[in-house]
């Protein structure tokens, strides 16, 4: 089973850190030849990083990603044709399996979050095997599921709850 979130600290004495890095690696390492935003943004101090406004800013990079690689606690990587290897060493990484997007914390500046992505992801399919299910007030659908630790929340419009109605008959 997944995670929604799979993080790898320096110096963590998680028993599982080992292979979430291992598991970021693979994830990073496919990125090779693929187009990747790369967008930095500095962490507000009041409000931490839910206070971080992600919507496209004049120094973002879009660039296709050579040989990326993590060895230790350092990402390696190149832009195409550019003959410089470039690298990051980290504090924290932190994957976003849902929206596929790496958070990168560099060492050396603590005030800074990197956000990577493949430019070609647009959504992905999450799967509830048999979710717990309930109706709220206003067309607020549920679903949950409580061995993922997972809970969906969807507000329908009057039209779409009809529909839905309809369909399971």
């Amino acid at each position: 089973m997944q995670q929604l979130k799979t993080v790898w600290q320096s110096g963590s004495t998680d028993p599982e850190n080992a292979d979430n890095l291992d598991n970021i690696s693979q994830w990073w390492g496919n990125l090779n030849g693929k187009e990747i935003s790369w967008v930095e943004r500095l962490i507000p101090q009041i409000g931490g990083l839910s206070e971080i406004h992600w919507p496209p800013q004049r120094f973002d990079e879009t660039f296709v990603i050579v040989n990326p690689q993590i060895r230790e606690d350092t990402l390696y990587w190149y832009k195409r044709g550019s003959p410089v290897q470039r690298h990051n060493t980290v504090q924290k990484l932190e994957l976003d399996n849902l929206q596929q997007h790496l958070y990168i914390y560099p060492q050396l500046e603590s005030e800074l979050v990197i956000r990577i992505g493949s430019v070609n992801v647009k959504y992905q399919t999450l799967e509830l095997n048999n979710p717990e299910i309930a109706l709220g007030e206003d067309n607020i659908l549920l679903l949950w599921e409580a061995d993922q630790e997972l809970e969906i929340k969807i507000n329908f419009s009057n039209e779409n709850i009809a529909k839905l109605k309809e369909l399971l008959g």
